[in-house]
């Protein structure tokens, strides 16, 4: 799989980023960057998903922000110099380029492709992260649930998710037995079958119609961003 952001840029820009780039695996909880630190490395992400999360005093921590192979990551730090208080690490196992964060934000100030281009994935996660932040404040855990595969799935590419009910609790903002109950409706419905920590979506198009409208809004923001 490619990265979509950098098939933004100028061919021969691109070609010239990438020579400097490292291929690299990145397992599953790998850390992408800790509160209040500045990142080593930007990743352009190839395949596996990243998540931002957003930590509680009470050790919770709810996701504000997914990024796949459509994007980069960190990109918030490139913006300025306010300390970012969410932590970032790999959900999915997968791979990336790899590119020292120094040598990115020296990219981002001195040329003006890469500028562009990462002020318009900014411009969409805000978007998206708006639309999150309404969903987690409207819509019932059933839907939210449905979403959060859907979007999972468009960005991995892959049926099956290596996901606990733990997990996706603590990635909705729900408590566990909400999670449990909305999976098991989800399964007796033919739409997913869940065991062992592995979530498997059944029936794509049943789950768009069990998701909120979220989830359209959020592919409308996709396809407008590398239309």
């Amino acid at each position: 799989m490619t990265n979509r952001f950098l098939s933004t840029l100028p061919p021969a820009y691109r070609k010239s980023l990438m020579d400097r780039m490292v291929p690299v695996a990145m397992p599953r909880r790998m850390s992408v960057y800790q509160p209040g630190e500045v990142p080593r490395f930007s990743y352009f992400v190839t395949s596996g998903l990243v998540s931002v999360v957003s930590n509680l005093e009470d050790g919770t921590m709810t996701e504000i922000e997914v990024v796949g192979a459509e994007g980069i990551s960190p990109w918030l730090q490139l913006l300025g110099n306010l300390s970012v208080n969410s932590s970032c690490f790999m959900q999915v196992a997968g791979t990336a380029l790899r590119l020292p964060f120094a040598e990115m934000r020296e990219e981002f100030e001195n040329n003006i492709d890469m500028r562009r281009s990462v002020l318009a994935f900014a411009e969409h996660q805000a978007l998206v992260m708006g639309q999150l932040a309404a969903c987690n404040r409207r819509h019932i855990v059933d839907q939210r649930l449905a979403r959060w595969l859907l979007m999972v799935q468009d960005r991995v590419q892959t049926e099956e998710l290596a996901l606990t009910q733990e997990f996706l609790a603590a990635m909705l903002g729900s408590r566990r037995t909400s999670v449990a109950l909305a999976a098991g409706e989800m399964q007796k419905a033919g739409l997913i079958r869940y065991r062992r920590g592995k979530v498997k979506i059944i029936d794509h198009a049943g789950l768009v119609k069990r998701a909120c409208e979220c989830y359209t809004v959020m592919q409308g923001l996709m396809n407008g961003l590398y239309k």
